[in-house]
């Protein structure tokens, strides 16, 4: 499926599943949305008093009641549907004509000439990635993933000076970048379950909270490293090697 049949098929699925969703809340299951707002509300509650029994009580009730009913929904069952559609027509496809990685550079030679680099990571909805454990060229990482682990290891990297970037979006998971000792550093990352441990600093659990750290000589360092990462469930590791 090239990238038009997919980004076509995404729309149709899309707007399928709001009409669908229109329709359930309209004539099937009227009372879906206020069943999910009390499941969050109960969820919210339990964060606020975790502390207390009656608070755990309540966060792990709102958490079940959550997964039921969205579950329930037809709305989701028609998304999981199209979602294991998609992966066996990827699948038959990926059989048929099997992707070939060649790693020569491409020139175009338009009225500007540019020169196309293979990026270090691609986007994942399923999978585990990492860096090679050889030495590489490094390129900027701007990368969006579903469930799984990325693990970027820069003690390998060729790395020019100037600001290197990296840029992790994903769903549920863990992201582990190891960083040389003589390059400075910039953290900035996004969660709303989860926890981070940056150097030194650790923290054991983080609910949708953001938060930034840098070294003290990140400005004026000839050599360093910008962390972006954003996570809906997930823990961040950034440590020296």
């Amino acid at each position: 499926m090239d990238q038009q049949k997919t980004t076509d098929y995404v729309s149709w699925v899309v707007l399928l599943a709001l009409v669908i969703f229109a329709m359930e809340i309209s004539f099937f299951h009227p009372g879906i949305v206020f069943s999910v707002l009390f499941s969050a509300g109960l969820i919210y509650i339990g964060r606020k008093k975790w502390h207390r029994k009656l608070g755990k009580i309540a966060f792990w009730l709102g958490c079940v009641g959550l997964v039921v009913h969205v579950f329930t929904m037809i709305t989701v069952r028609f998304l999981l549907v199209a979602l294991l559609l998609y992966a066996i027509i990827q699948f038959a496809q990926s059989k048929r004509r099997p992707a070939v990685i060649r790693p020569e550079m491409e020139t175009s030679h338009a009225e500007t000439e540019l020169v196309f680099r293979r990026p270090l990571f691609q986007n994942m909805l399923f999978g585990r990635q990492k860096t090679p454990e050889y030495a590489y060229e490094w390129s900027d990482v701007n990368i969006q993933t579903g469930i799984g682990d990325t693990v970027i290891d820069l003690s390998y990297a060729v790395v020019p000076k100037g600001e290197a970037v990296i840029v992790v979006r994903g769903w549920i998971g863990n992201v582990h970048i190891f960083v040389p000792y003589e390059m400075e550093v910039s953290v900035v990352h996004s969660v709303l379950f989860g926890a981070a441990s940056i150097f030194s600093r650790e923290t054991e659990r983080l609910w949708n909270q953001t938060f930034i750290y840098q070294t003290p000589a990140y400005e004026t360092a000839e050599q360093r490293l910008k962390i972006i990462t954003s996570m809906a469930i997930g823990n961040v590791e950034v440590k020296r090697i």
